[in-house]
């Protein structure tokens, strides 16, 4: 098997990875449901939002719960720390997110116009409010989080619930929804009713400006904030290092792209993939849209990964704790018996996910809703 270095690089491409394919399955999902207020006019156009998901929102989460899974058994410590640090933001994603089996399932139970109106709501609710937050937690790790690491190693959480909603986060957070709400948009373009396909293909252009704003305010907010962390010294990173055997400077998330050009090509591939779905969209190519606006979607995430490279949680209250994918890992056998399984998982993942959307990709329209209404969501 690889050496322990070139297994620690791999898991680090792995998990983010994971995260690309969670924020380009389900963020289609969450942000279509977002804009189901926006672009529908009556009950059946609701449910042909509602339907273009149907046969995929439950599967999209296989990708968020694999990473996190990823995450516990690559990165222990990590694991610990986040779901520590972000404790109650990640039990208001929780139970956030109940809303949404719950509203796909029962909204259609009754032909009710008020119970049908509330369980939209909950829909709406449970994709907005896990998106934002998702954003939140995002914003707050670019930043540092007040960690600490006792002498026995144990990383704590020195900060609040309420000092998550700082004004950085809150723009990420924004960034988070829009640039969801914008992939959504193409996903309806593509699968929705020709009205409701219409309505979403206006609403991708001044989504997709909002998102390019935001992405680029956030990278002027990191360049002129002086925003990130450098490593000054470590040990030899193909050993096991303890968390504090390294000497952690103040740096900048931008520096990586002045180092090594070849990175600029992830938040290149931002610009080009939402100007390419606006574009495409207009165009009614839906399709086409929506594959670029994955490619934008993910090189959001992958901005944020390269910039933070190779911190994971940068620690802003004592910054020889921050965790990094070199001392925060488990041991090489732990990440070779993993790596196997892992090599076998991610793929079928991912053939199983692409011949779903294959075998499913047909545009749902008012007609079909109305003649299988019991039947359908």
């Amino acid at each position: 098997m690889w050496d322990y270095e070139i297994l620690k690089l791999f898991w680090w491409v792995a998990v983010g990875l994971l995260l690309i394919g969670f924020v380009i399955t389900d963020g289609m999902d969450m942000g279509a449901a977002m804009l189901m207020p926006l672009v529908s006019r009556s009950d059946s156009e609701r449910r042909v939002v509602i339907n273009t998901l149907a046969p995929h929102w439950d599967g999209n989460q296989v990708w968020l719960v694999t990473a996190i899974g990823a995450v516990f058994a690559v990165w222990p410590v990590v694991y610990g720390a986040v779901f520590s640090s972000f404790y109650f933001a990640m039990l208001t994603i929780l139970f956030s997110l109940f809303f949404r089996p719950l509203g796909f399932d029962y909204r259609s139970k009754l032909e009710n116009t008020q119970w049908r109106g509330w369980w939209d709501r909950g829909i709406v609710a449970g994709s907005l409010i896990p998106t934002a937050f998702f954003g939140l937690i995002f914003g707050n790790l670019l930043q540092g989080v007040p960690l600490e690491v006792d002498q026995f190693m144990r990383a704590s959480y020195a900060g609040s619930y309420l000092g998550l909603f700082n004004p950085f986060a809150l723009l990420c957070a924004a960034l988070s929804v829009v640039m969801v709400m914008l992939h959504g948009g193409t996903w309806l373009v593509a699968r929705a009713d020709e009205a409701v396909a219409a309505r979403s293909a206006r609403l991708v252009q001044p989504l997709g400006l909002l998102t390019l704003g935001l992405f680029a305010l956030g990278g002027l907010w990191v360049w002129l904030s002086g925003m990130g962390y450098s490593i000054d010294q470590m040990g030899d990173t193909a050993s096991a290092l303890k968390l504090l055997d390294k000497q952690v400077g103040p740096g900048s998330w931008l520096d990586v792209y002045a180092r090594e050009p070849l990175t600029l090509l992830a938040p290149l591939s931002v610009v080009v993939g939402v100007l390419a779905a606006m574009v495409l969209s207009a165009r009614r190519k839906g399709g086409a849209a929506f594959t670029a606006s994955s490619v934008g979607v993910g090189g959001v995430v992958a901005t944020a990964g390269i910039s933070m490279f190779p911190f994971i949680v940068p620690s802003s209250r004592m910054s020889e704790a921050s965790l990094t994918l070199w001392d925060s890992v488990s041991s090489e056998l732990t990440l070779s018996i993993v790596t196997v399984a892992g090599l076998v998982m991610v793929p079928t993942i991912i053939l199983y996910t692409t011949w779903c959307y294959v075998k499913m990709w047909r545009r749902v329209n008012v007609a079909h809703i109305e003649q299988d209404g019991h039947s359908l969501y």
